[in-house]
């Protein structure tokens, strides 16, 4: 467990699946996400649970704020020769938007990235009308590395694919600067 100013970052375990399915199955949030709708079946979410937790090393990760498991996290699609990985994060809770948690899981992830998983760079990728999350990323340190054009059908109009990334030095040089303030480093949980 990492443990960060407003949530934990844990495994996610068969019990999360009954609440992860409801985010699944909620077109808000796959909207928010910039993903196409879809129904899913908890048949499917346990097929998946399965493989996940076939990967080794484990890296997706549940969010839990004030005991209550409220989204997800990963690094995903890790090139450890190059040393960078994607994140991606989803807050399906949607009574916990806007409340930083988002922002917290994001800073206790990158820590982990950078100081344990030895990565250099990490990236993401978002849609433009995605001003939330935007926000949330800058305030962590990732800048805008370029954007693709009309890229995502979203509700019925094509929108930009907006490229963000960090360096640890970034990273890092946040941390140290705002040794009291959002960008601390986490504590791990024994």
């Amino acid at each position: 467990m990492f443990v960060g100013e407003k949530v934990t970052l844990r495994g996610v375990t068969r019990e999360d699946l009954p609440v992860l399915l409801s985010y699944y199955n909620d077109p808000e949030v796959d909207l928010a996400a910039g993903d196409l709708p879809s129904p899913t079946s908890m048949e499917r979410l346990e097929k998946w649970y399965e493989r996940l937790i076939e990967q080794q090393p484990m890296r997706r990760f549940a969010i839990e704020a004030d005991g209550r498991f409220i989204g997800t996290c990963l690094l995903q699609d890790i090139d450890e020769t190059a040393g960078h990985a994607e994140l991606g994060i989803t807050i399906g809770d949607k009574d916990s938007w806007g409340r930083g948690y988002g922002r917290d899981a994001i800073r206790v992830l990158l820590d982990y990235a950078f100081r344990l998983a030895n990565l250099r760079r990490v990236w993401l990728r978002t849609h433009a009308e995605n001003g939330r999350a935007i926000r949330a990323y800058q305030a962590v340190g990732f800048v805008e590395e370029g954007r693709l054009r009309e890229h995502q059908w979203l509700a019925g109009r094509y929108v930009d694919t907006v490229l963000m990334g960090i360096l640890r030095s970034e990273f890092c040089d946040r941390r140290d600067r705002n040794p009291t303030g959002a960008t601390r480093a986490p504590r791990q949980s024994r």
